[in-house]
């Protein structure tokens, strides 16, 4: 993927970093989207976990983005890249969310593909992984969407929620 070749589709929204002021707006999206989350992911909930997101993601292992629809300030999702390795590896994992009343809009679809881009292009990433729970359905075809492949399954991988659960591993490589 190249970052030059903008499609119609993420010619559909803007990457940009967290910020401090995102707080406020940031917490009301994640209380709204509390059903759609659970059990999937667990983002931020407190003035304290934003702010220590907002740390983890300044070091220079991760990258956050925030997804946004263009000509609308309001936040439509999060894509994070964390534990990035340089070197010969050149490999980070991929998380993200949407928030609610932006489901199955596309949206996540165009951000995801420009973060992307973004970590081939810009940060000379050469692999990408995301860690799905298996019976996260639209998780998945959102990957595959964009071009990921299943490459296997990992029993009680991670905690999230208090419990551990599997996931399938999802990767997609650079061309």
């Amino acid at each position: 993927m190249s970052v030059n070749a903008v499609s119609p589709i993420r010619a559909r929204v803007l990457l940009r970093p967290p910020r401090a002021s995102d707080q406020d707006e940031f917490l009301a999206a994640v209380r709204a989207s509390r059903g759609l989350h659970r059990p999937w992911v667990k983002p931020p909930a407190t003035d304290a976990q934003f702010r220590d997101y907002l740390k983890r993601m300044r070091r220079a292992e991760n990258r956050a983005f925030f997804v946004l629809r263009r000509g609308d300030p309001r936040l439509v999702g999060v894509v994070n890249l964390t534990q990035i390795v340089h070197g010969l590896f050149r490999s980070a994992y991929l998380g993200y969310y949407v928030f609610a009343g932006f489901e199955r809009q596309g949206l996540m679809r165009a951000g995801l593909r420009a973060a992307v881009c973004r970590a081939f292009d810009k940060l000379r990433l050469h692999r990408l992984e995301a860690n799905i729970q298996p019976g996260n359905f639209a998780s998945i075809a959102l990957v595959r969407s964009c071009g990921f492949s299943r490459e296997g399954y990992s029993p009680k991988y991670l905690k999230i929620g208090g419990r551990w659960r599997d996931h399938e591993r999802w990767a997609v490589i650079a061309r």
